[in-house]
């Protein structure tokens, strides 16, 4: 079924509903769907996703994997995320989502979005947006995690931000080997440089990630890039 406007235009659509009419996010987001044809938000979401689902995904990723999520704002990258740590948690591993950006709140009202309910998955989900995340802060928080525990870090290039804090590249080359020897999974989320031209290229790439700070994006043994509803995963060779 084809759709009015891409997914992530519906999705801000259904924010602005729900601020105008007080009402709760997974409320509209289900009108918006209703309006676009679907019984609600969950079956329009499971029935729209192109290229590559979040579960195809997950399957994909290994104890150890150093993932980097990559798109332009607004185009789903965050969710991608907070999809992939859904999928870990269903297979009865943790997830934790470690942010820079986001409240708590803002992170839980993402859950209905993607027809998910933080409450069956409460005690394997955790969030921190403590102002020390750093890759020290994050070894330590992980430091007991079960193998296969997936951790999402929103977002890259924050890491480094504050001058007390390491140079990204040491930041994710600790956190890479942090990873092989725990045997949990660490998602970066990642911005795209404003010089990507949807127009020359469907879906951005590593030579598209924003660096403000050196790093040496081989560091990452595998890559998800979204753009306006596709999705496509790569792999190191």
């Amino acid at each position: 079924m084809r759709l009015s406007a891409p997914v992530y235009h519906l999705k801000r659509k259904a924010r602005l509903l729900s601020r105008q009419q007080n009402i709760p996010l997974h409320a509209a987001l289900d009108r918006i769907a209703v309006g676009e044809g679907f019984g609600g938000w969950s079956l329009l979401a499971s029935k729209t996703n192109t290229a590559v689902s979040a579960s195809e995904l997950y399957s994909r990723l290994s104890p150890g994997d150093l993932v980097l999520i990559g798109a332009r704002r607004g185009h789903g990258k965050t969710l991608m995320s907070l999809r992939l740590a859904i999928e870990a948690m269903k297979a009865g591993n943790r997830g934790v989502f470690f942010t820079l950006e986001d409240t708590e709140k803002v992170v839980l009202d993402r859950f209905p979005m993607i027809g998910a309910d933080h409450a069956e998955l409460a005690s394997l989900f955790e969030f921190d947006n403590s102002d020390a995340i750093s890759a020290d802060y994050i070894v330590g928080k992980l430091a007991e995690a079960p193998r296969g525990t997936l951790a999402v870090v929103d977002f890259l290039q924050l890491l480094d931000q504050k001058r007390e804090k390491p140079e990204l590249m040491i930041q994710v080359q600790m956190l890479k080997a942090f990873a092989r020897a725990r045997g949990v999974i660490v998602v970066f989320v990642s911005q795209i440089d404003r010089s990507y031209d949807p127009a020359l290229k469907p879906l951005p790439d590593l030579s598209d990630v924003r660096l403000p700070n050196p790093l040496d994006l081989k560091l990452f043994n595998k890559m998800v890039f979204l753009d306006n509803g596709l999705v496509e995963f790569k792999a190191a060779s």
